[in-house]
């Protein structure tokens, strides 16, 4: 890219987003106007008014709204049905006091069938059952969205979190109440930082395995911990 048109992206920075020139197509169609799905179609026949809302995105995405009580019977009938392939769990906050919404995006391998499915949380209950025994691919997608949303996942055989340390105080980064630099002033988080112990840096898990193999605790920004580290804990690190 030249100058100029690296300059010309950098100016659009202050400009903020632009209007999009795409004709409005007005409201999505009723649900009686949906193109049909098979598996929507079964879910009706099979549970009857669990199928809360059925609805129609970027042209040919189903999405399915079940009640969160029922996710995982329904989740579960779904994979029966050769939904074997779990592309992306995660979870969207809309704010304003909206219920939280934990998503399901699913793939039928044999059937080449797309299917999203939705469950909405209120804020005081955010609790739903794993589906980790499901999909095996849920365990670290399940402990993101806890990490990052609140969410508790019941029956998860290892909820904790996965990106923010599992000491971290200051609540769930992707929500939309979280500040944009955290919940503590700089001051706070820099104090915290500094008064961090060897053992902060490891959950509590990994210092009661590494006590129970004798093992010592390595320096976290010892010049020799990335090698030290792997051989001590035998390939553990300081995952999650």
């Amino acid at each position: 890219m030249s100058n100029d048109g690296f300059k010309k992206g950098l100016d659009a920075l202050d400009q903020g987003p632009a209007p999009s020139d795409a004709p409005d197509t007005g409201a999505p169609p009723a649900a009686g106007d949906l193109p049909p799905h098979p598996s929507v179609d079964a879910l009706r026949e099979q549970f009857g008014e669990a199928v809360l809302r059925h609805e129609l995105v970027a042209g040919d995405e189903h999405i399915v709204y079940v009640p969160a009580e029922r996710a995982l019977e329904i989740l579960g009938w779904l994979r029966e049905q050769g939904y074997d392939f779990l592309q992306d769990l995660t979870a969207v906050d809309y704010g304003g006091g909206r219920r939280l919404q934990v998503v399901y995006q699913l793939w039928g391998i044999r059937s080449k069938l797309n299917l999203r499915v939705k469950c909405e949380l209120p804020l005081d209950a955010l609790e739903i059952d794993s589906v980790y025994f499901l999909w095996r691919a849920a365990d670290w997608m399940e402990r993101e969205v806890y990490d990052m949303f609140g969410v508790v996942f019941r029956g998860h055989p290892d909820l904790r979190r996965i990106l923010m340390p599992y000491n971290y105080a200051e609540g769930h980064p992707l929500r939309k109440d979280f500040p944009l630099r955290g919940r503590f002033s700089r001051a706070e988080q820099t104090r915290r930082a500094l008064s961090m112990k060897t053992e902060d840096h490891y959950s509590p898990g990994e210092l009661e395995t590494a006590h129970l193999l004798g093992q010592a605790v390595p320096e976290p920004f010892a010049p020799s911990a990335s090698t030290d580290t792997a051989g001590q804990f035998g390939g553990m690190g300081g995952a999650g």
